[in-house]
């Protein structure tokens, strides 16, 4: 860390504190009324969306591996954390205990150095879990939205909840956050720069409320004073039950931060360590656990806004949390006055900007492949887990992909008979050869061969290798060649003997040789059959069929 804080002073310079300022006031702007929000999403009031931005955004800022990034409270770890809450509403802090857990899975996470296998993660599985989790924070945003309280157990309690909510319903809380939500979706783009929608929508709905609609509830009182670390629930029974809870915080956290660490690397044209970020985001839920704040990840949207702004280096990040310490010391008795409507608002704002719209829209005109991988995503996310999406996501991806790579690798496989003429005959002895005999046939397996096509590969190509009476298998253009491709290899040479078929091996070298070598592949092919160039199997061919 001190190497670190070392160089960005070494590099400092005026024009980059003046960006890193005006990116981290602006990354604070943007962050509190979605952290207000986010609190109150999960079932633990705004002061916890709150804790939860200081803390995770300190810690990742200090430590992480991204330039520029900011973290803090995000739709996915709110809806994640909002089922936890749910479940240990009678003991919360077993739910704060799952809190400390992930964030100590997250830093196992860095230090093990997978953080970059996250980045591998298809763009259907993305799109699918980000529209579902979107959908999930609207459909939670109802009741609130007409004036009920937070909806807590799940999308099924929710719509379960409605016909009680037509007795509590409020036509001032409804004017209230229909108002606040046009207002953050109006705003227009060229003032955004400046001034977030999303701290527009909070004051223009707070001054209706405050001016006219005085009736609606308010989300209550943010405590002036800094958190106090409370003990975690240390029972080992509960330990090894909330193993997997911690799972999916910890999973869905890193999911969410490295993806905005690739957007802050497009946009700055800077390299991330994924497993830096890794290790600072587990930190950081660690501590926020202990405070009883709501877990966070890299958010994308105060990430953006910084970037954008001129924030360049870990103080913009470090300064965006400052700015919410002086917040929560100074004006969180004035959080009392913002109606939970005007939040309600602005979440549903939030989760519209969550959807994939770019690939909604263009979803029928997709592969049909990818179409379900995304729709199968997004039914598992609203309808099941968000862990149990990914994972099922990621599975279907992978059975898509290899049957793409299937096709790929079979069409660069090339088989064809080679006359004899052509094969044997030179100008001397042309005649001795009958123009349409083809004794000898070629099989070149060029490019990259793996599971995907090794179970058409032996049908692709076993007919062929019957009708000859020498097979030439050319390796010369492999490139690679994995365990299970090899052994249908073995397959193909086994089904030459069994047919009398004499099998020679030609140009095989590198690492198809030591795949190949390794499994014993090439055991019942005599020594002298294994070749290098089409010369020497030219003349093996003839001394076989002599």
């Amino acid at each position: 860390m001190l190497q670190r804080l070392q160089g960005s002073v070494r590099h400092y310079n005026l024009q980059t504190l003046r960006g890193d300022v005006v990116g981290g006031v602006t990354a604070a702007v943007v962050g509190l009324p979605v952290a207000l929000a986010f609190g109150i999403a999960a079932g633990l009031g705004p002061a916890a969306g709150i804790y939860g931005a200081i803390s995770v955004g300190f810690f990742a800022a200090v430590f992480g591996g991204t330039r520029s990034l900011i973290s803090g409270p995000t739709g996915s770890m709110t809806v994640a954390m909002a089922v936890i809450v749910a479940a240990h509403a009678d003991n919360i802090a077993e739910a704060f205990t799952i809190v400390i857990m992930a964030g100590l899975i997250q830093m196992m996470f860095g230090l093990l150095r997978i953080g970059r296998f996250v980045t591998y993660t298809p763009y259907s599985v993305i799109s699918g879990f980000m529209t579902g989790v979107g959908v999930i924070i609207i459909v939670g945003q109802l009741e609130p939205f007409m004036g009920g309280r937070v909806g807590v157990g799940g999308l099924f309690a929710t719509l379960g909840d409605m016909p009680q909510l037509m007795n509590e319903f409020q036509s001032s809380a409804l004017l209230i956050a229909v108002i606040t939500l046009a207002a953050a979706l109006l705003w227009p783009k060229r003032f955004q720069g400046h001034l977030p929608p999303t701290l527009v929508a909070l004051a223009v709905g707070t001054a209706i409320s405050l001016i006219w609609l005085k009736d609606a509830p308010s989300v209550g009182a943010v405590p002036t004073d800094l958190p106090l670390f409370q003990l975690p629930h240390l029972d080992p029974g509960f330990i090894v039950r909330a193993t997997e809870p911690a799972l999916v915080i910890a999973l869905v956290g890193s999911v969410d931060t490295l993806l905005t660490a690739l957007v802050a690397d497009s946009m700055t044209r800077s390299r991330n360590d994924a497993n830096r970020e890794l290790l600072a985001q587990g930190i950081g839920n660690v501590i926020t656990g202990f405070i009883r704040g709501l877990p966070g990840a890299g958010a994308t949207p105060n990430t953006v806004a910084n970037i954008r702004a001129g924030g360049s280096t870990l103080v913009s990040g470090v300064l965006a949390v400052a700015i919410l310490v002086v917040i929560v010391m100074r004006f969180g008795n004035y959080v009392e006055l913002i109606p939970s409507a005007v939040l309600s608002g602005i979440l549903v704002k939030v989760a519209l900007d969550t959807i994939d719209w770019r690939f909604v829209n263009r979803m029928f005109r997709v592969q049909r492949e990818h179409l379900v991988v995304m729709l199968l995503t997004f039914i598992l996310t609203v309808f099941v887990d968000l862990v149990a999406a990914v994972a099922v996501g990621m599975i279907a991806a992978a059975v898509t992909n290899a049957r793409q790579f299937e096709r790929l690798e079979l069409d660069s496989i090339i088989s064809v008979p080679i006359l004899d003429q052509v094969f044997f005959g030179t100008q001397d002895n042309q005649e001795q050869f009958d123009d349409f005999t083809a004794r000898v046939g070629l099989v070149a397996l060029r490019g990259t061969f793996t599971i995907a096509s090794s179970g058409k590969l032996i049908d692709t190509i076993g007919e062929d290798i019957r009708e000859h009476e020498v097979v030439i298998l050319d390796f010369s253009d492999t490139v690679y060649i994995d365990e299970s491709a090899a052994l249908v290899v073995e397959q193909l040479v086994d089904t030459a003997i069994i047919q009398d078929t004499h099998c020679i091996v030609m140009g095989l070298s590198g690492m198809p040789e030591r795949n190949l070598n390794a499994l014993e592949v090439l055991r019942h092919v005599p020594a002298d059959q294994i070749v290098g160039t089409r010369d020497e199997a030219r003349n093996v061919a003839a001394r076989l069929l002599a």
